[in-house]
């Protein structure tokens, strides 16, 4: 391939940073912290890459090296066309200057002219939808705010290569529905774009590939499905290792949830059923955690199937990835009703490490 058909090159790059500790009055150790190590890539015209990583990756710092924000200690990075950037909430503005007015401080910033902004300046508001606030100082906007007009004069300045960071993150849903879908417009324009963001669902839809950046280092660099998973994978690893580790030095408790979906509360159930369904769900960052259940204060023996909950995995995912197997996160058991006494009666379901109680759920049923 061509040197002509890449947007950006990026060649062996390290961005070395160097920590001081001051020891005493006389005395302050320093130490190298690689945020970039070794890192080489190229996108070609057209792509739209997403960038993954946890928290202090070196994902952010990635971008301000392409952007030229900042510069490696080794190695190159060469872009061939014009940039534009989104990386910093409220970068490129005066919170003294009215939305309007910074709209031609930013858009003349990224090379436009005066003619061009008149041009283009109604399209840029109607985007943004700021209505009667365009004529406001920024310093009176939100952070919502200051995304939408940030990202409306980015995406009207005619740029081949759009680097956006996780920007999108602060604004409402319907904003950033809006934003994806014009990224997708640019997508099929041949644009190309290089976009940081922890939502997996808009790397897997948007992008065209995914570079996983792990600890400063690439760690892969493939089909987004497929380096998503990947990913979650070693993140899964990455927090039980620390929460365990948490838990053995006693800065945190084991925890645990647990939920009963069937019967509800409060409900009355068919006496003549002799299959009624009670089921239900637990998760636990204990690997000794163990599931009870019980009928009018006494242990029930039954028993229970382990099923599939891909709602709950979901919903608890930042708390407890690691912990979680999807397919067993659910429980659920048939008893006969018939045994039971006609009235109102107590379930209780307990998530037990050894005898300590980590959760417990009870409900009140009438059999009728």
């Amino acid at each position: 391939m061509s040197k002509e058909e890449y947007a950006v090159e990026v060649e062996n790059i390290s961005k070395i940073y160097t920590l001081r500790n001051k020891n005493n009055q006389y005395k302050t150790d320093k130490k190298e912290f690689y945020a970039l190590k070794d890192v080489s890539f190229k996108v070609k015209k057209g792509d739209v890459v997403g960038i993954l990583g946890t928290n202090g990756s070196g994902k952010s710092t990635l971008l301000k090296l392409m952007t030229k924000i900042i510069y490696p200690t080794k190695g190159t990075i060469e872009t061939d066309g014009k940039l534009t950037s989104l990386l910093e909430l409220g970068a490129g503005f005066h919170p003294d200057f009215t939305g309007r007015e910074n709209i031609y401080f930013n858009a003349s910033i990224f090379g436009l002219t005066r003619k061009e902004i008149d041009a283009r300046i109604d399209d840029i508001i109607e985007f943004s939808e700021l209505g009667e606030f365009i004529d406001n100082p920024i310093r009176t906007y939100s952070s919502g705010m200051y995304m939408r007009l940030a990202f409306s004069v980015a995406i009207n300045v005619d740029a081949e290569i759009l680097l956006i960071d996780e920007i999108l993150a602060v604004g409402d849903q319907h904003f950033q529905e809006k934003c994806y879908n014009k990224l997708r417009e640019l997508r099929d324009s041949n644009k190309t774009i290089v976009i940081v963001t922890h939502s997996l669902e808009v790397v897997k839809d948007l992008c065209t590939r995914v570079i996983w950046i792990y600890k400063g280092q690439l760690r892969l660099d493939g089909d987004p499905t497929y380096v998503v998973d990947e990913y979650l994978e070693q993140v899964a690893q990455d927090h039980k290792q620390e929460r365990q580790k948490n838990i053995e030095s006693g800065k945190q408790k084991s925890k645990a949830v647990v939920y009963i979906d069937s019967p509800r509360d409060i409900s009355k159930v068919d006496a003549t059923d002799k299959q009624h369904l009670f089921k239900g769900w637990q998760i636990s960052d204990s690997d000794d955690a163990t599931i009870h259940f019980y009928l009018d204060g006494n242990s029930m023996d039954i028993k229970v199937d382990r099923t599939y909950r891909k709602d709950v995995y979901d919903a608890y995912f930042d708390h407890y990835v690691g912990f979680m197997d999807v397919n067993t996160i659910g429980w659920q058991f048939q008893y006969d009703l018939t045994t039971l006494e006609k009235g109102k009666h107590k379930f209780k379901v307990e998530c037990k490490e050894k005898e300590c109680i980590l959760a417990s759920k009870e409900i009140e049923f009438e059999n009728v």
